[in-house]
């Protein structure tokens, strides 16, 4: 029988996911892949999967499943929320906090807290197949996935492993910062000239709220207008990830994952790929300010996250006693007499 997870409550927007489907922007298909590649890929490193297996994204919600497995080890990641368990035990695990779950457990993702994005991740993975060399799925072509969709109720979700060893949990050694108040730091350009020294100046000195379209195309901001010193009409060209249009209506949309491959509006600036995950974790509502760096210094800032996240991975890791299990060695370093007469 294979080993899966039944879907109870699908969320509001929850999908498969992987590091993004490279190569076909040429012929009109986006990246796709995690909007937060930050907590997809240190989700997979908590549970010693490679960074690119596949993930189970949620947006604005989580979901609830029941295991159909003789075993599966899963952690909750990119938010302070909660993995609660019922069935076999009675459990409550953190976010960042690998949990062995057993045949006959049900799961709820309690909350993704001031995050609107999380994934969970799977020991041994999702066993989901790729299409164009990518498990992502983007919806609005129905590739990759669960059938190019999000997921349903009653869907189920097959796991590569159908049974994990017994022993200690994995965590963080140290907390992990998710930036919620961090500024956004940005390349200027390419189509900066498009814009007046005016429109720069509050583009960098002003707030901007995520507003409620927000989703894995991209973010509209509300905040102050930009003006164009000529007409926001320019002929089409390529779009990345983190790309900042200015429409007509003279307010920033940041371009995200699953964006169109090209598009015809100046961009004043470009979100550094570090920081795509900070802005992509702000829900609606949430603050965003904007910081300028050189080319160089975005290049560094990468270079450095990745050397970090690869220290976490190879150091960075603590274990701890598993949920439910008694830690006897706490127990003993507390004085539990204190107090009595």
């Amino acid at each position: 029988m294979t080993a899966m997870l039944k879907v109870i409550d699908a969320g509001a927007y929850s999908t498969f996911q992987d590091m993004g489907r490279l190569g076909y922007q040429d012929v009109g298909v986006p990246v796709s892949g995690a909007i937060d590649r930050v907590s997809a890929r240190l989700a997979n490193t908590l549970v010693g999967n490679s960074a690119g297996t596949p993930v189970l994204e949620m947006l604005l919600q989580g979901i609830s499943f029941e295991v159909e497995a003789p075993s599966a080890r899963v952690v909750l990641f990119g938010c302070d929320g909660a993995l609660s368990i019922s069935g076999t035990r009675q459990l409550s695990v953190p976010a960042g906090r690998t949990v062995r779950l057993l045949r006959g457990d049900t799961v709820k993702v309690t909350s993704l807290g001031r995050s609107l994005c999380a994934y969970l991740a799977v020991e041994g993975g999702f066993d989901v197949p790729l299409q164009l060399g990518s498990a992502s799925t983007y919806v609005r072509g129905s590739i990759g996935g669960l059938e190019g969709r999000v997921l349903r109720r009653g869907d189920s979700l097959a796991l590569v492993k159908s049974e994990v060893d017994n022993g200690f949990e994995k965590e963080l050694a140290d907390p992990y910062d998710y930036g919620y108040e961090q500024e956004v730091r940005v390349v200027l350009g390419p189509q900066d000239d498009y814009f007046t020294d005016e429109a720069k100046h509050a583009f960098f000195s002003g707030e901007y709220t995520v507003s409620d379209k927000a989703d894995r195309m991209g973010f509209r901001l509300d905040g102050p207008q930009l003006s164009h010193v000529d007409g926001y009409d320019l002929v089409s060209d390529g779009i990345v990830s983190g790309a900042i249009q200015v429409p007509g209506s003279g307010l920033p949309i940041v371009l995200l994952a699953d964006a169109q491959t090209t598009g015809g509006y100046p961009k004043i600036a470009t979100v550094i790929s570090s920081d795509i995950p900070v802005l992509s974790r702000r829900r609606p509502g949430s603050v965003v300010k904007f910081a300028q760096v050189s080319l160089e210094e975005a290049e560094a800032i990468a270079r450095g996250l990745n050397v970090r996240l690869c220290n976490i991975a190879e150091y960075g890791l603590k274990e701890v006693a598993p949920a439910g299990v008694l830690d006897l060695a706490a127990l003993r370093s507390e004085n539990l007499t204190s107090g009595v007469v």
